[in-house]
């Protein structure tokens, strides 16, 4: 290990140890600060180390979108989930030790020992969120397990697409005995609709399916938007920071039940971006690493498992709206109606460096044709600048078309670009849409339900 990174390893016990007040209370914000440096620290000293190894068992790829294609290690994501999921075994105790530890009489006694927590130390971490910790853990090895599995067997999608609602049971679990909430509120503008005086719409058992929906959606649609350096782990640690943000718009102006939520997210939120960083450090182009599909079966569930323990899942998807858009985007070739290629990465120029959309090319036999209604709607889409079209010059018929993915599309809009600068625009769009999504949840939000958390946005 370097001399820097002893340095802040000496800097994150530091952190760690002093977020020890008295009595043996910590303060959790601080030490998931110290805990995320300890993240960072052991991904970037593992991934260098453990690189090779990954090769000799054959887990690398090459990398298409460069001049000479070099061999890469493949699945090092899995380094920083594993990185990850140890940091937050040892984050235990700093979370939950005041409620566990009492001044005894000795012998076992514990009967007449006092507990050492003051009333101003409520509104950190009760005993009961425990459970709501240890499954969220539970889940997220689960979830580990099944991306190294599909890195290893590349499981196929119509088998995996709803793994990751079977490895969110203890959530779901957790939630119901914990919070149990599974009504909507109804927009004020639609409540003459409904009997005088209900604001609520009971969905039961839906919610549920609802939320499993979100934990299949939030790893998978990470999964979709992928295949140039630094875009898998870059759109998580944005999607991390706009629900950084978030909590701690909650954690400053909140009430009560709303600030323990958001706590507990920022918590589990601090650690990822810790080992995300380092991540994207040898992922970031030109990539020395890929991260396979296990880290983004990874990231996405511990977005999910925020959204879900932290009772805020429909303000998460306002973060997703990017993947939300490709996924709808890809709809077309994904139930095929627009042929489909396995892989559907921009296209690499190794004359100039740069990266075009890649096509479908009717010219091919094997390229099933266009029937007249989905040529009708391709040129629409050619008129909305949603799609490049290519058309033979005696017929005009259309013999090849982008693929439906925003990756292409953002080089629809915006020409031919170099790799980082194509992952830059995107990662910046999923940004400014975010803050947006923040800006509108707070402040359209309670005009249209006439209420929100926040005690400065009460509308009542």
């Amino acid at each position: 290990m370097s001399l820097p990174e002893l340095s802040l390893l000496g800097i994150a016990i530091t952190i760690i140890y002093t977020s020890q007040g008295s009595y043996g209370i910590t303060e959790p914000l601080q030490a998931a600060l110290g805990f995320s440096l300890i993240g960072f620290i052991s991904t970037n000293y593992l991934i260098p180390k453990l690189s090779s190894s990954f090769i000799k068992i054959g887990l690398y790829g090459k990398d298409l979108s460069k001049p000479n294609k070099p061999v890469i290690p493949e699945s090092l994501g899995s380094v920083a989930a594993t990185s990850y999921l140890f940091v937050m075994f040892f984050f235990i105790p700093f979370l939950f030790i005041k409620y566990l530890v009492t001044n005894t009489t000795g012998g076992g006694n514990r009967d007449d020992g006092i507990t050492q927590i003051r009333d101003s130390d409520l509104d950190r971490f009760p005993h009961d969120k425990l459970a709501g910790y240890l499954s969220a853990i539970l889940c997220l090895e689960s979830t580990v397990l099944l991306g190294i599995a599909d890195d290893l067997f590349d499981i196929r999608w119509r088998h995996k697409f709803f793994l990751p609602a079977i490895a969110a049971i203890p959530l779901l679990i957790v939630y119901y005995v914990d919070f149990g909430i599974t009504h909507v509120l109804i927009p004020k503008f639609l409540e003459s609709w409904f009997p005088q005086g209900q604001t609520t719409i009971e969905l039961g058992w839906l919610y549920y399916i609802y939320m499993s929906s979100v934990a299949i959606f939030c790893p998978n649609s990470i999964n979709i938007l992928a295949g140039v350096n630094g875009l898998e782990v870059g759109q998580s640690i944005i999607i991390a920071l706009l629900i950084l943000i978030n909590d701690l718009i909650f954690l400053v102006s909140g009430s009560f039940p709303a600030r323990e939520s958001h706590l507990f997210s920022i918590c589990l939120i601090i650690p990822f971006l810790g080992v995300s960083l380092a991540l994207l450090k040898f992922n970031w182009w030109p990539s020395k690493v890929f991260v396979g599909d296990t880290y983004c079966y990874f990231a996405g569930m511990v977005f999910a498992i925020v959204g879900i323990l932290g009772h805020f899942s429909k303000t998460l998807l306002l973060f997703f709206i990017p993947q939300i858009f490709n996924f709808i985007y890809s709809l077309p070739q994904l139930i095929n109606s627009i042929p489909c290629p396995r892989h559907r990465l921009p296209k690499f120029n190794p004359e100039d460096g740069l990266m075009y959309p890649s096509m479908v090319d009717y010219t091919q036999p094997t390229t099933k044709q266009l029937k007249p209604w989905i040529t009708q709607t391709l040129e629409l889409l050619s008129i909305l600048k949603l799609v490049k079209l290519e058309k033979d010059i005696k017929t005009g018929r259309i013999i090849k078309n982008s693929n439906f993915t925003l990756i292409n599309l953002i080089l629809v809009w915006f020409g031919p670009l170099r790799e980082d600068k194509l992952t830059l625009i995107i990662l910046g769009l999923q940004f400014l849409i975010g803050v947006f999504a923040i800006f509108i949840r707070h402040t359209i939000g309670p005009w249209v339900f006439g209420y929100d958390n926040l005690w400065l946005t009460n509308i009542i």
